[in-house]
């Protein structure tokens, strides 16, 4: 299978559906020496926590509005096994206040076991992101049990990514494999160490998925070979860096024209409802250019690679409608909101 690809470097990617998959979330990790660790530890005994607490008044991400003074004191000296800390895991939060397009999560792991030593924090920051999915009560649904050219990647510039350690030791060990059409990709090293992206022009999404749900079982047939394994749990599902991409890891994404529902004051509301989210073309830190959006799914968490993709369908080809309504002088409705999780 490898002989079928072509290693490529650095660019910009437009993907139709992306899917992080959890091989590790080391690209934001570095090493402490023993040395290191002990000159941390001698300085947490020279400053109480309170001193070390950074000031989240005016911040707006997911972070900022869980942790207080008592958990800062309570996970501060924690570390995982790799040595990672709660401090390097806020450091994005605590360095980038806002974004002008999202609520950002503000903070990142280091290891898998992350998740488990900073749970504390981590699980109220993934309810809060998630849209109430508690990690610690509930089970990540998944249809991919293995049991049973613009497509590059430039080197990380936003603050959120640089703050926590993802452009280091830039170019090396990164990459781009694709297959000899270009519709199927693999990131490796961008920002989790693996991301499989399956695209093509035109609205087939069907077709799209089923050749994405092909080629991951190929690749995850060729990892387990040589005796490793996507990191996954039945809570978090598949384990990535940011907390955003816990579950399914799977963003299903339409470019599409909206001349006249972008500019409706219920469009936000409308999209809101449908558990959809809009950014531009170009990716996450860009805005919108004219009337085409990048529309793809809210939620990672909670919900199966099948349910996702048909909510991302189905709310598609509702805004499509509400398009063609406004086209014609029509009224158009507000949506009820989509329950979040299968009971």
């Amino acid at each position: 299978m490898a002989n079928s690809f072509a290693r490529m470097m650095s660019g910009r990617n437009t993907a139709v559906m992306l899917a992080s998959v959890g091989t590790g979330a080391l690209v934001s990790g570095y090493l402490l020496t023993e040395g290191s660790s002990t000159a941390a530890a001698e300085r947490r005994k020279l400053y109480p926590p309170s001193a070390d607490f950074p000031d989240l008044r005016k911040h707006n991400n997911c972070m900022a509005s869980a942790l207080t003074p008592s958990m800062y004191a309570h996970l501060r000296d924690k570390l995982t096994p790799n040595n990672w800390s709660l401090d390097q895991c806020i450091q994005t939060g605590v360095d980038n206040p806002g974004h002008p397009f999202i609520k950002t999560v503000g903070m990142v792991a280091g290891d898998e076991e992350s998740y488990e030593v900073f749970a504390e924090l981590f699980d109220p920051v993934i309810k809060d992101r998630h849209n109430g999915y508690d990690p610690q009560t509930m089970k990540h649904p998944t249809d991919l049990d293995a049991s049973k050219e613009h497509f590059l990647f430039d080197k990380p510039v936003s603050p959120l990514l640089t703050a926590a350690g993802m452009a280091r030791d830039w170019p090396d060990a990164r990459g781009i494999w694709h297959n000899n059409a270009k519709n199927f990709l693999i990131w490796i090293n961008e920002e989790d160490h693996t991301r499989i992206i399956s695209m093509e022009k035109g609205g087939n999404m069907k077709r799209v998925f089923e050749r994405f749900c092909s080629g991951l079982k190929q690749v995850e047939h060729l990892i387990q070979e040589r005796g490793w394994e996507f990191m996954w749990n039945e809570r978090l599902g598949y384990i990535l860096t940011c907390p955003s991409n816990l579950g399914t890891g799977l963003r299903a994404g339409v470019h599409i024209r909206l001349p006249l529902l972008s500019r409706d004051a219920r469009f936000k509301k409308i999209l809101e409802n449908l558990r959809l989210q809009k950014r531009g073309t170009g990716g996450v830190d860009t805005a919108a250019t004219g009337d085409t959006f990048d529309i793809s799914n809210l939620d990672r968490l909670g919900r199966s690679e099948v349910e996702l993709v048909q909510l991302v369908v189905d709310g598609v080809n509702y805004l499509i409608e509400c398009e063609k309504r406004l086209e014609k002088g029509q009224d158009i409705k507000i949506p009820a909101p989509i329950p979040q999780f299968r009971k």
